[in-house]
């Protein structure tokens, strides 16, 4: 009977296809279809035959995203009859009911929240939301317990269920609080799943591990979790080595552990990072003598590089030093893959941020510039890798000296210039353009000011959808520093220059406020009997802003 449900599992059949139409006749029909289901549905839960009751659980499955509101007063009940069902003798029924709760993810949060309406579609009162929410945290601990020891099933095919199921539930959470006492019991169950589980499982088992540490972060970074979860995930990167495919889930999973630990990695950032430079340099050789790359373990690395930068910033620049990251980076920016670019410049632009002068950021710079010529720009293929370079090069620009940068500005400028304009490129590449110009400005002013006036319309118009932080006060810094140069393309730009002062929320930094007033009072003073129709033209909201924080007027 075990290999009858084996087979069950394994291929495509009747009762798989009609849980399909069902999920599909629930997303088209909604709650109208469950008087015609939950007849038959409750009758089949009871049945004495373990395949009616499995149908019926299927079922429910099938239907829950569909008629979700419908089932809504009915949840309870549900989980009070399915969380039984995973302790039944048949693995099968115990699979799919893993599966049907995990469908019910959304709900379970919501209702540990206090989130969830009373059964008449309403908000519960207030006196009863306290309860309410009491009632769904022990409602979401019985289904998580219950999901978790199906994860220590003897039953491959449960355990593949359970720890998709877990996953999903910690996926629902995300990252608000919901996860946060319960870190330890799903940690202590996945770390023994560890243990046990075979190459298939591995892979579902590392995606619940990198979901958890997604949903909960940085409350994973005490030291006893970290105790438990980092050693036993690094020994299973020794045990497979550097040329396992199977190693692709592990470092997912390892990326998101290192995110969430941040600063906590600390004691493993060596490891980490040694063994990521090493996994590339191995695939570096292999294209010298010939032999295929997996361009995927590149990837892979590289991501798991970017993120251990961003978390630990400075405590890494010795690594950096002592490794040959600068010469390894010059090979991957020049690959012919735009994938590889795009998470080359990524770790350019994060390590520029913290040690730019252990980057050859000269040769990276012309390496940089040559993913945005226009020629490489009408590939929607190198659109992600011409766009971390274009952040690469803002990011080693504001860290290069004047006297190394002033001979790469036309090189680069000559391609961000036009690219303002450039309608085809995506929002992403737009406001990197828009800030790398700003960051060239600051930089080398006399560069980059003689040709203000063909591109300050399009730019100012750009600056303005730039969210409030350091890269825009860099371009509003490299503003100020171009109009000095060249005042006259302010006055002859002065509507966009004010709409993209305007644009800011709130403005950090003084010296920048200080210096933009008195380039708008300036160019105020200068139009004199001609101010009042330049100011005139300026929607009110924007007059209002800036007359509030400028103090101009008519």
């Amino acid at each position: 009977e075990e290999e009858e449900e084996e087979e069950e599992v394994n291929t495509w059949n009747l009762r798989k296809c009609s849980a399909a139409s069902l999920d599909i006749l629930s997303s088209m029909y909604g709650d109208e279809l469950l008087q015609y289901i939950l007849p038959i549905v409750q009758e089949r839960l009871s049945d004495a035959d373990w395949k009616m009751r499995e149908s019926a659980i299927l079922a429910v499955g099938a239907v829950a995203e569909g008629c979700a509101h419908g089932l809504l007063g009915f949840l309870a009940q549900l989980v009070q009859f399915l969380i039984p069902m995973l302790e039944d003798p048949r693995p099968l029924v115990r699979s799919i009911t893993c599966w049907s709760l995990s469908r019910f993810s959304k709900w379970l949060v919501k209702s540990a929240l206090g989130m969830m309406p009373g059964p008449d579609g309403k908000p519960v009162p207030p006196e009863q939301q306290a309860q309410a929410k009491a009632y769904g945290q022990q409602q979401l601990d019985g289904v998580l317990s219950a999901l978790l020891r199906r994860v220590l099933d003897n039953n491959k095919r449960v355990q593949e269920a359970a720890c998709s199921a877990v996953a999903t539930l910690e996926e629902e959470a995300g990252m608000g609080s919901v996860l946060g006492p319960r870190v330890e019991v799903i940690l202590q169950h996945l770390m023994v799943a560890l243990t046990r589980y075979q190459r298939k499982n591995l892979r579902i088992l590392y995606d619940a591990l990198g979901t958890l540490a997604d949903a909960v972060g940085s409350a994973l970074n005490q030291p006893r979790y970290i105790q438990a979860l980092v050693p036993p995930l690094l020994e299973k990167w020794e045990q497979l080595g550097d040329h396992n495919r199977d190693l692709f889930p592990l470092l997912e999973c390892l990326k998101s552990v290192t995110g969430a630990l941040g600063p906590g990695f600390q004691p493993y950032a060596e490891t980490v990072y040694l063994k990521s430079v090493s996994l590339i340099q191995q695939q570096l050789q292999m294209k010298v003598n010939g032999v295929e790359v997996e361009k995927e373990f590149v990837l892979c690395a590289l991501d798991l590089m970017c993120v251990l930068v961003e978390g630990l910033g400075t405590s890494v620049e010795s690594l950096v030093a002592s490794s040959n990251t600068r010469e390894m980076l010059l090979v991957l920016c020049a690959d012919p893959h735009a994938d590889v670019r795009q998470g080359a410049f990524e770790l350019v632009g994060d390590l520029s941020k913290i040690c730019a002068s252990h980057l050859a950021c000269s040769e990276l710079f012309v390496l940089a510039q040559k993913n945005l010529a226009p020629e490489v720009l009408c590939n929607p293929e190198n659109m992600s890798a011409s766009n971390n370079a274009c952040w690469a090069v803002g990011e080693m620009a504001v860290k290069m000296s004047p006297q190394a940068l002033v001979p790469l500005v036309p090189l680069v400028a000559q391609h961000l210039i036009p690219m303002l304009s450039e309608e085809r490129l995506n929002k992403s590449l737009k406001e990197n353009t828009t800030i790398t110009i700003g960051r060239l400005g600051l930089m080398c002013p006399e560069q980059v000011a003689p040709a203000l006036g063909s591109f300050m319309h399009p730019w100012c118009m750009s600056l303005r959808n730039i969210q409030d932080d350091i890269e825009k006060e860099h371009a509003f810094l490299g503003l100020c520093a171009m109009l000095h140069q060249n005042p006259s393309v302010g006055l002859a730009s002065f509507v966009p220059l004010c709409l993209a002062v305007a644009s800011w929320q709130k403005m950090v930094n003084q010296d920048l406020h200080a210096e933009l007033g008195k380039i708008l009072r300036a160019y105020k003073d200068y139009l004199k009997d001609d101010w009042p129709r330049v100011w005139g033209s300026l929607e009110a909201p924007v007059r209002g802003k800036l007359g509030e924080i400028y103090g101009l007027g008519i």
